[in-house]
């Protein structure tokens, strides 16, 4: 019968598309021996092992450990199958969400990128922000250096779920309050804007709505006339500016000189009704 036909470790592997030497690893380490190894040392699988072979395969693109796919291998069972399906596919389901957040992370450093190209950075413009999003936030220490900041703050984020940098856009915070009274020389707040927070209890919420927006290009102490130059704008078109100002870098991944550093500024804006227009 079909079924009782032997498999050289060559065809074995040529059927389930992998490398030979992944089955020969499997042998070397007690997973998946060959069924028959003949006097000649060529080694030979069944019809029957493609079904096994198949189950280490897939646990193995979850990542499952190998000490865990062996321990299920020698206790198999509905029971024992069934919970480790069950465990894997919640992974899966946190693999998703992350990637899914992560997606969205790079489309918008992609648009940041596109920015570049099709706006003139010497614009203020309004721009609507359809979502909210979350921020680990950390109060810009008098007594600390920026990098002690950092790392607290990067720390902070890894409670709730941040796996490297990169995988969060991070900036800072001004009071706005301040920024009418021009007492804002340093940020008041450092942020990590969380793509995929694990729980969403402590972080600051940056409101979805309309903002202001402009780019300071240069090194930061332009920050402070671009400020000016903002709350002005806000005043001439009636505007009040409200909360807190987010101060994000968009190109910071493509430049090796701090003079062709791009800050994007967004601060929350509602009709000043004092002074209507």
């Amino acid at each position: 019968a079909p079924t009782d036909r032997l498999f050289s470790i060559g065809q074995f592997a040529a059927l389930h598309e992998i490398n030979k030497k992944t089955l020969m690893w499997y042998d070397e380490i007690g997973l998946l021996k060959p069924a028959v190894i003949k006097e000649n040392g060529y080694r030979y699988y069944t019809y029957h092992q493609s079904s096994v072979l198949e189950v280490i395969l897939m646990l193995r693109d979850l990542d499952v450990p190998i000490k865990d796919i062996r321990h299920f291998l020698e206790n198999r069972s509905v029971d024992s199958f069934d919970a480790l399906l069950a465990e894997n596919l919640d992974k899966i389901e946190q693999r998703i969400q992350y990637l899914t957040a992560l997606k969205s992370v790079l489309t918008e450093k992609r648009q940041d990128i596109a920015n570049l190209h099709t706006l003139n950075l010497a614009d203020i413009t309004i721009v609507e922000k359809k979502n909210p999003t979350y921020l680990v936030t950390v109060a810009a220490s008098e007594e600390l250096s920026f990098d002690k900041d950092t790392e607290i703050i990067i720390a902070q984020a890894r409670k709730y779920g941040l796996h490297r940098l990169q995988d969060a856009s991070y900036g800072a915070m001004r009071d706005v309050e301040k920024l009418y009274r021009n007492t804002s020389d340093k940020c008041d707040f450092l942020f990590i804007q969380m793509p995929f927070p694990v729980c969403k209890e402590g972080l600051h919420v940056q409101p979805k709505g309309t903002y202001l927006r402009a780019f300071s290009c240069g090194s930061w102490d332009r920050l402070p006339q671009r400020y000016q130059d903002m709350v002005a704008y806000a005043k001439k078109n009636h505007l009040k500016l409200h909360g807190f100002s987010y101060e994000k870098g968009i190109n910071e991944i493509v430049i090796d000189d701090v003079h062709d550093y791009i800050m994007q500024i967004e601060i929350p804006v509602k009709k000043d009704l004092e002074h209507p227009v």
